[in-house]
């Protein structure tokens, strides 16, 4: 008789490992967060919950940070689909470029590109001069272009995020089957009736998919309001109730205000899709509809997506330009820079505070990033080529992290980890140093960039193993290898592209981490990239121009990774974004 369950000895083993790596660095994490809300003074209180509902100052955090998420949202929306569109369903000169070339924004946080953007469209920048020489406005009466913040924070998440958004799209219209656009049209509909009542309820699962992931992100965003100086947004008001965290229990019941509210939104989507029908007859492999586009279609195609390029490459030119510039009095009431200088490239690799932040982040990706493999392996493997018990469940925590606010991750991390808590109180001193992010949160930030991220390398290991046959590794093992020995010799070398995408998905974004390294880093020493960033840029002398500086050197490290990592993988960069 078959066993149920493939429980050998050592599977026991490691599903006990992985269980407790979940269950220690993200389950308890959460559940601490819950306690420090709702368990006060020894008792079950809703006293800071109640506070969000009668004190207006919180009403305005939730209201602020919904309508920043609603707006990037649509906007994303507005652009992406339009975009993907034209991408997939047209064949002209240069598509092939065009579907890397927008993939960029995702190379950088918002909140570098925010330093420069200020100086782009602040009240004397670069766009009000512009129009000033031009006599279109007068010096007195300066545009405000980003209201006081707001519309800066959804500009740069908008360019930020619509490549989420655009691939989530483009996989969902690959899955439509063009037969039913074809009947459709053969019964006299035009190509706008098409779209509106076949193409688009068709991808809306896809979608859905990819607007809850960029509401999500928007929603909770702490950086790129924090260099806007748009304060009253919750991810803002978490991050200054740090220091507060083991004294005040509000940063705990904001936590947990983003995470009911994140799920509640992933709640309402899958209802909503739940609700409806998607199903289309099965017809094998289904292979897009594409047509040739004469000159007008073409100039259409160009300028929407050229515009849009130019758009989201301004971020990265502005931060360019002001790490040129040698101080304010060089890029005041003019267009452009009045003299260039690499001065502040030399202090970035040269200064106390700046050089450490580029090995400190460096260090962190590449230990997060061997974590996020071995874990991501371990899954996987579990998960498609064993027969064990909460498959599902498993499955489940290990894609969590996609779902949850970084802002949540972090400071879950504070609290939990903290040298008063009950598990690390009687742990010894020496390993009370390693975990406590007060005192050293190098651990920590590992531990964290690897969590966050473990979903993209799950994704890409799974998908490369469920396409691989599993009659290669029933072979090795029939000729006398062991289990372990078939993985390492038969199994990983099968899946190799698939884990180099994983890898440099997760040491792409863990280069340039923004919430957890915000918030867990505390000391100078400690500083990653993107907190030193952020130092930088509060210091009133030239600290803005050295932070631009530096974030152009995070910029290059990651293009430098994501170009190599596309040769490996035969050139197609787009290709490792697609998990």
């Amino acid at each position: 008789m078959r066993r149920r369950y493939d429980l050998t000895p050592s599977i026991c083993i490691i599903l006990a490992l992985t269980t407790l790596f979940f269950v220690v660095f993200l389950i308890y994490p959460l559940l601490y967060v819950f306690k420090e809300a709702f368990w006060i003074e020894n008792t079950f209180k809703l006293t800071y919950f109640k506070l969000m509902v009668t004190d207006p100052g919180i009403r305005t955090l939730v209201v602020n940070s919904f309508k920043i998420g609603v707006m990037v949202t649509l906007v994303t929306s507005i652009v992406s689909l339009p975009l993907a569109y034209f991408l997939t369903r047209y064949r002209y000169p240069g598509r092939a470029l065009l579907r890397s070339v927008i993939l960029i924004p995702m190379i950088m946080p918002p909140f570098v590109g925010a330093i420069g953007m200020q100086q782009f469209f602040g009240r004397f920048g670069s766009v009000n001069m512009l129009l000033v020489k031009l006599k279109l406005i007068d010096i007195t009466e300066t545009i405000d272009w980003f209201g006081g913040g707001f519309w800066g924070v959804v500009l740069l998440s908008t360019l930020h995020l619509y490549p989420i958004m655009y691939l989530n799209i483009v996989a969902a219209l690959a899955n439509v089957d063009p037969s039913l656009e074809e009947a459709a049209e053969n019964m006299g509909a035009s190509r706008a009736q098409v779209f509106r009542r076949i193409t688009l309820p068709l991808m809306m699962p896809g979608y859905f998919a990819g607007a809850i992931l960029v509401f999500i992100w928007a929603f909770t965003d702490l950086g790129t309001p924090l260099i806007f100086d748009y304060n009253e947004v919750i991810a803002v008001r978490i991050f200054r109730q740090v220091t507060e965290a083991n004294a005040n229990p509000m940063g705990y019941a904001l936590v947990v205000l983003i995470i009911v509210l994140t799920a509640l939104a992933f709640y309402v989507s899958k209802r909503w899709t739940g609700s409806k029908h998607y199903e289309m007859l099965g017809r094998g492999h289904v292979t897009s509809r594409e047509t040739d586009t004469n000159w007008g279609m073409r100039s259409v195609i160009y300028l929407f997506i050229g515009g849009l390029t130019l758009m989201a490459l301004l971020p990265h030119i502005s931060v360019i330009l002001v790490s040129l510039t040698p101080d304010s009095s060089q890029w005041r009431l003019s267009v452009l820079p009045q003299s260039w200088t690499f001065a502040h490239y030399v202090e970035t690799f040269t200064h106390s505070d700046t050089l450490p932040s580029i090995l400190n982040s460096l260090k962190y990706s590449i230990f997060s990033t061997l974590l996020a493999l071995l874990v991501g392996v371990v899954v996987s493997y579990l998960l498609t080529r064993k027969r064990i018990p909460f498959q599902n469940l498993l499955d489940a925590v290990a894609m969590l992290p996609l779902a949850l606010p970084g802002v949540a991750i972090a400071f879950g991390y504070l609290g939990s980890f903290a040298d008063t808590t009950l598990l690390l109180r009687h742990l010894p001193d020496g390993i009370v140093s390693v975990l406590d992010p007060r005192q050293n949160p190098t651990f920590l930030l590992i531990i964290s960039y690897s969590v966050r991220r473990l979903p993209y390398m799950l994704r890409s290991i799974y998908a490369g193993l469920q396409q691989t046959s599993v009659s290669y590794e029933e072979a090795s093992q029939n000729m006398g290898a062991t289990p372990m020995r078939t993985l390492y010799k038969i199994t990983l070398p099968l899946v190799i592209a698939n884990i180099l995408a994983g890898a440099i998905l997760v040491f792409s974004f863990s280069m340039l981490e923004v919430s957890d390294s915000l918030i867990l880093a505390m000391r100078d020493q400690h500083y990653p990239i993107t907190k030193a960033i952020w130092s930088l840029s509060q210091r009133p002398d030239h600290g803005a121009y050295t932070a631009s500086a530096l974030g152009v050197v995070g910029m290059l490290i990651l293009i430098a990774c994501l170009l190599g990592a596309g040769k490996v993988l035969g050139g197609k960069l787009g290709e490792i974004f697609r998990i």
